[in-house]
Protein backbone atom coordinates (compact mmCIF):
# COMPACT_ATOMS: atom_id res chain seq x y z
CA UNK A 1 0.00 0.00 0.00
CA UNK A 2 1.83 3.36 -0.86
CA UNK A 3 1.35 6.02 1.65
CA UNK A 4 0.96 10.03 1.51
CA UNK A 5 2.40 12.56 4.17
CA UNK A 6 -0.47 15.84 3.79
CA UNK A 7 1.68 18.69 5.52
CA UNK A 8 -1.17 20.61 7.97
CA UNK A 9 0.31 23.87 8.64
CA UNK A 10 -1.36 26.53 10.77
CA UNK A 11 -3.72 28.61 8.00
CA UNK A 12 -3.71 26.03 5.34
CA UNK A 13 -6.52 25.97 3.21
CA UNK A 14 -8.96 23.45 3.86
CA UNK A 15 -10.08 22.82 0.21
CA UNK A 16 -6.15 22.03 -1.14
CA UNK A 17 -5.65 19.41 1.52
CA UNK A 18 -9.35 17.66 0.84
CA UNK A 19 -8.56 17.51 -2.47
CA UNK A 20 -5.20 15.57 -1.71
CA UNK A 21 -7.44 13.65 1.23
CA UNK A 22 -10.30 12.68 -0.95
CA UNK A 23 -8.57 11.83 -4.85
CA UNK A 24 -6.15 9.56 -2.79
CA UNK A 25 -8.89 8.29 -0.27
CA UNK A 26 -10.99 7.31 -3.62
CA UNK A 27 -8.14 5.49 -5.11
CA UNK A 28 -7.71 3.49 -1.53
CA UNK A 29 -11.40 2.27 -1.96
CA UNK A 30 -11.74 2.18 -5.48
CA UNK A 31 -8.58 1.81 -7.25
CA UNK A 32 -4.69 1.18 -5.85
CA UNK A 33 -4.69 1.07 -2.59
CA UNK A 34 -3.43 4.49 -0.85
CA UNK A 35 -3.66 5.82 2.65
CA UNK A 36 -3.46 9.56 3.56
CA UNK A 37 -1.47 10.64 6.81
CA UNK A 38 -1.91 13.71 7.60
CA UNK A 39 0.68 15.71 10.31
CA UNK A 40 1.22 19.07 11.61
CA UNK A 41 3.48 21.17 14.02
CA UNK A 42 1.12 21.11 16.63
CA UNK A 43 -2.14 18.81 18.25
CA UNK A 44 -4.59 21.10 16.61
CA UNK A 45 -4.20 22.62 13.35
CA UNK A 46 -6.48 26.24 12.83
CA UNK A 47 -6.66 26.17 8.89
CA UNK A 48 -7.49 29.36 7.26
CA UNK A 49 -10.89 30.47 8.16
CA UNK A 50 -10.41 29.56 11.56
CA UNK A 51 -11.37 25.27 10.46
CA UNK A 52 -9.98 23.10 13.73
CA UNK A 53 -7.80 19.96 12.37
CA UNK A 54 -6.76 17.35 14.57
CA UNK A 55 -3.97 15.99 12.74
CA UNK A 56 -3.16 11.84 12.74
CA UNK A 57 0.91 12.55 13.82
CA UNK A 58 3.18 15.47 14.89
CA UNK A 59 6.14 16.32 12.64
CA UNK A 60 8.69 15.44 14.84
CA UNK A 61 6.93 11.72 14.95
CA UNK A 62 7.11 11.24 11.30
CA UNK A 63 8.99 8.55 9.84
CA UNK A 64 9.79 9.71 6.13
CA UNK A 65 10.92 5.99 5.11
CA UNK A 66 7.63 4.76 5.61
CA UNK A 67 6.01 6.95 2.56
CA UNK A 68 6.09 7.21 -0.84
CA UNK A 69 4.89 11.08 -1.40
CA UNK A 70 4.20 14.22 0.03
CA UNK A 71 1.75 16.53 -0.38
CA UNK A 72 1.46 20.54 0.20
CA UNK A 73 -1.21 22.34 0.53
CA UNK A 74 -1.18 26.03 0.34
CA UNK A 75 -2.42 28.56 3.35
CA UNK A 76 -3.60 31.84 3.71
CA UNK A 77 -0.80 34.53 5.21
CA UNK A 78 -3.65 36.18 7.20
CA UNK A 79 -4.34 33.01 8.79
CA UNK A 80 -0.53 32.75 10.14
CA UNK A 81 0.49 30.05 7.13
CA UNK A 82 3.92 30.95 6.63
CA UNK A 83 4.63 31.14 10.44
CA UNK A 84 5.06 27.17 10.56
CA UNK A 85 5.71 26.61 6.43
CA UNK A 86 8.54 28.40 6.83
CA UNK A 87 10.13 26.86 9.67
CA UNK A 88 13.06 24.98 10.02
CA UNK A 89 10.73 21.61 10.80
CA UNK A 90 8.90 22.10 7.60
CA UNK A 91 12.12 22.90 5.43
CA UNK A 92 14.03 19.68 6.86
CA UNK A 93 11.24 17.51 5.72
CA UNK A 94 10.98 18.84 2.30
CA UNK A 95 14.33 18.38 2.27
CA UNK A 96 14.55 14.49 3.28
CA UNK A 97 11.49 13.67 0.53
CA UNK A 98 13.61 15.58 -1.94
CA UNK A 99 16.86 13.55 -0.46
CA UNK A 100 14.99 10.43 -1.65
CA UNK A 101 13.80 11.46 -4.99
CA UNK A 102 10.47 10.99 -3.76
CA UNK A 103 7.52 12.85 -5.70
CA UNK A 104 6.48 16.31 -4.02
CA UNK A 105 2.88 17.96 -4.79
CA UNK A 106 2.04 21.05 -3.60
CA UNK A 107 -0.96 23.32 -4.58
CA UNK A 108 -0.75 27.50 -5.30
CA UNK A 109 1.32 29.07 -2.31
CA UNK A 110 2.29 25.21 -0.93
CA UNK A 111 5.19 26.15 -3.84
CA UNK A 112 6.88 28.67 -1.09
CA UNK A 113 8.08 26.25 1.79
CA UNK A 114 8.89 24.26 -1.15
CA UNK A 115 11.47 27.46 -2.40
CA UNK A 116 11.95 28.17 1.38
CA UNK A 117 13.56 24.86 1.91
CA UNK A 118 16.24 25.10 -1.09
CA UNK A 119 14.72 22.63 -3.34
CA UNK A 120 13.29 25.00 -6.22
CA UNK A 121 16.54 26.63 -6.35
CA UNK A 122 17.37 26.89 -10.24
CA UNK A 123 14.50 24.34 -11.16
CA UNK A 124 11.49 25.41 -12.99
CA UNK A 125 7.92 26.18 -10.87
CA UNK A 126 4.28 28.16 -10.25
CA UNK A 127 2.43 29.52 -7.65
CA UNK A 128 -0.32 32.03 -7.14
CA UNK A 129 -1.19 34.01 -10.23
CA UNK A 130 -3.43 36.55 -9.31
CA UNK A 131 -3.07 40.20 -6.64
CA UNK A 132 -0.40 41.45 -9.60
CA UNK A 133 1.55 38.33 -9.32
CA UNK A 134 3.61 38.84 -5.34
CA UNK A 135 3.82 35.33 -4.58
CA UNK A 136 5.30 34.92 -7.94
CA UNK A 137 7.92 37.74 -7.12
CA UNK A 138 8.34 35.77 -3.85
CA UNK A 139 8.79 32.44 -5.83
CA UNK A 140 11.83 33.99 -7.77
CA UNK A 141 13.27 35.34 -4.79
CA UNK A 142 14.27 32.01 -3.71
CA UNK A 143 15.94 31.57 -7.16
CA UNK A 144 13.15 29.71 -8.75
CA UNK A 145 12.79 30.33 -12.73
CA UNK A 146 8.56 30.86 -12.43
CA UNK A 147 6.21 29.73 -15.18
CA UNK A 148 3.13 30.96 -16.33
CA UNK A 149 1.66 27.55 -16.37
CA UNK A 150 -1.30 26.12 -14.30
CA UNK A 151 0.74 23.17 -13.26
CA UNK A 152 4.44 22.69 -13.65
CA UNK A 153 6.37 19.86 -12.72
CA UNK A 154 10.10 19.90 -13.12
CA UNK A 155 11.27 15.86 -12.26
CA UNK A 156 9.78 14.63 -8.79
CA UNK A 157 8.16 18.15 -8.12
CA UNK A 158 4.76 19.54 -8.63
CA UNK A 159 3.83 23.01 -8.39
CA UNK A 160 0.32 24.73 -9.03
CA UNK A 161 -0.94 28.40 -9.42
CA UNK A 162 -4.11 28.37 -7.37
CA UNK A 163 -6.70 26.31 -5.46
CA UNK A 164 -8.51 25.67 -8.88
CA UNK A 165 -5.47 23.37 -9.84
CA UNK A 166 -6.14 21.28 -6.86
CA UNK A 167 -7.99 18.73 -8.04
CA UNK A 168 -5.76 18.36 -10.84
CA UNK A 169 -2.53 18.14 -8.77
CA UNK A 170 -4.15 15.79 -6.95
CA UNK A 171 -4.74 13.02 -9.72
CA UNK A 172 -0.96 13.72 -11.08
CA UNK A 173 0.20 12.85 -7.96
CA UNK A 174 -2.02 9.90 -7.35
CA UNK A 175 -0.42 8.89 -11.05
CA UNK A 176 2.81 9.29 -10.24
CA UNK A 177 2.66 6.80 -7.06
CA UNK A 178 0.29 4.24 -8.55
CA UNK A 179 -0.36 4.63 -12.43
CA UNK A 180 -1.75 6.79 -14.76
CA UNK A 181 -4.30 3.87 -15.39
CA UNK A 182 -5.51 4.42 -11.69
CA UNK A 183 -5.51 7.85 -12.01
CA UNK A 184 -7.70 7.89 -15.12
CA UNK A 185 -10.28 5.58 -13.69
CA UNK A 186 -10.61 7.44 -10.37
CA UNK A 187 -10.87 10.69 -11.86
CA UNK A 188 -14.01 8.49 -14.03
CA UNK A 189 -15.26 7.52 -11.07
CA UNK A 190 -15.37 10.56 -9.02
CA UNK A 191 -16.97 12.64 -12.29
CA UNK A 192 -14.49 14.29 -13.65
CA UNK A 193 -14.83 12.76 -17.05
Amino acid sequence: MKQVLLLLCKGVEIYEAAAFYDVLGWSGTYGEAVKVVTAGLQAEVRGTFGIRIIPDTLLPDVNIDEFDALAVPGGFETYGYYEEAYSEPVANLIRRFEELGKPIASICVGALPLANSGILKERKATTYHLREGVRRQQLASFGVSVVDEAIVVDRNVITSTSPATAMDVAFELLARITSDENSSHIREMMGFK
